[in-house]
Parts: structure tokens; sequence; C-alpha cells
């Protein structure tokens, strides 16, 4: 698996959100991702979260994904860090 496919799929189930996915131990299987949607507004964390592993459950259910990191921000939320895209 590539950060970009795990992008790429985030960014299906979520059109508008601005994605962020690294593979920090670049071994195809560990991922952290930051994710800021306008769907996110006024949800949880873990209801956000869900929304995102949603749309990786094929891959994660599988394996071929071991560990996703996620941070995952609505607009207003993401507007409040210090945190900036790569």
């Amino acid at each position: 698996m590539t950060a970009d496919a795990i992008r790429a799929l985030i960014a299906q189930a979520l059109p508008q959100a601005q994605v962020d996915v690294q593979d920090p131990n670049h071994d195809g299987q560990h991922f952290a991702a930051i994710v800021v949607a306008p769907e996110f507004e006024g949800l949880t964390t873990i209801k956000q979260h869900r929304l995102v592993n949603d749309a990786l459950r094929d891959v994660l259910q599988s394996g071929a994904v071991h560990a996703l990191q996620l941070r995952t921000f609505s607009p207003s939320q993401w507007q409040q860090q210090q945190v900036t895209f790569s």
C-alpha cells in the first residue's frame, strides 16, 4: 500500500477534504494522516475517525495497512491548530 493510494481512497469518500498521508517508516504498512473536511463539522473526533476508517475499511480489514495514525479536523478546528500541511 502507498500513501498516495490511501490519500485517494479518503479523497474519494470525502471529496472536499484536504488530505495529507505520510509513510514515516517507509514500509508501506504504517501510515500517518491528517484529514481536514467540512463533513467533520460538529462531529466528535471518534465520529470523524469513523468516517475515515469507513473509507479505508477494505484495506484495513485485509491487513494491507498495519497501522494508521489519524488526526482529523473540521475546517474551523483546523484554523485553531498550529500545524501546516507538508
